[in-house]
């Protein structure tokens, strides 16, 4: 009996043993820190990878990220020079550098962060009239950064940028704001428009003025394509008269017969809008011949 009792102590105690040993192994991870007292003094830093905690003797006081964080805070009130107060908020991108400063530099670490923000943000407007505040946004940011991570740079934090998120002027600056951005949109808008017409009217005139080309060169080509069947018809008059004065040369006509043709001309000629004909006396003669044997032929033919 008493060896059954001996045999579960020293199981039970091996399992506490076991028990107390996986316990204490930690797995710190990527991108993170794990701050370690022994004896309620700091002791080390442990990085990435696997670590053993003594029991009873060391303890993980912080579990701290190093990623980069952003810390978004309500807005603020400040005055300006010009004694105008306004309302801004502001974002703060940081990262903790440093695990044992984060941890023993100071008791609330983003409390403290807002309040030097705040105090910041209060001493850099004050010293701005309400034009430049608004206007000077990254100049404000840039001051902003370079004060807050000198500041913070003994709590082992690293302060990457600072954004102005929303500047609120008062209500009736902001509704004299609003009327001036609405008469500058409604400029632009009257000018965007008056662009267009002129562009439209400048279309209409350039398509007027092709148009006038268009047509001006139709004409132009009308009158070229008249005279050239003009001049084909003269040519072709030409090369007809040509070629009947040709044929007439190759049957070696007497002075009669040329004279007939000469007639025909002539006749053709009276059959036209002339008013006044002068006519050789060799066709005189020889229309006068002509005349006279018709008139023989006319005797000589029988009555019916």
């Amino acid at each position: 009996m008493d060896n059954i009792i001996s045999i579960i102590a020293i199981a039970v105690l091996v399992a506490l043993v076991l028990i107390l040993i996986v316990s204490n192994i930690h797995v710190v991870q990527q991108s993170r820190a794990y701050v370690v007292e022994r004896l309620g003094a700091f002791h080390s830093v442990w990085g990435v990878g696997l670590h053993l905690k003594v029991p009873f003797i060391e303890r993980v006081v912080k579990k701290v990220s190093l990623k980069e964080q952003v810390a978004d805070f309500d807005p603020q009130p400040v005055i300006t020079k010009d004694n105008v107060t306004m309302q801004i908020d502001t974002v703060i991108y940081f990262q903790i550098t440093d695990p044992k400063l984060y941890t023993y530099g100071v008791e609330y670490p983003m409390s403290a962060i807002e309040n030097l923000t705040a105090t910041t943000l209060r001493n850099i407007i004050g010293e701005l009239e309400l034009d430049q505040s608004l206007t000077s946004r990254d100049t404000i940011n840039a001051k902003m950064r370079a004060i807050l991570d000198e500041a913070t740079d003994p709590w082992g934090i690293k302060v990457n940028r600072v954004e102005l998120k929303n500047i609120l002027p008062p209500r009736e600056i902001q509704n004299a704001m609003e009327k001036q951005m609405k008469a500058e949109r409604e400029r632009r808008e009257s000018i965007l428009q008056a662009e267009g017409q002129k562009a439209s009217q400048i279309l209409v005139a350039e398509g007027e003025k092709e148009s006038v080309i268009l047509r001006a060169d139709a004409a132009k080509q009308a009158k070229i394509m008249a005279a050239e069947a003009e001049a084909a018809s003269i040519l072709k008059v030409q090369q007809a008269l040509a070629e009947s004065m040709r044929l007439l040369n190759e049957n070696a006509p007497n002075d009669q017969v040329v004279k007939l043709k000469a007639l025909e001309a002539f006749q053709k000629a009276a059959d036209g809008k002339a008013t006044k004909i002068i006519i050789p006396s060799e066709i005189q003669g020889l229309a006068g011949l002509a005349s006279s044997a018709q008139v023989l032929l006319e005797k000589e033919t029988p009555e019916a």
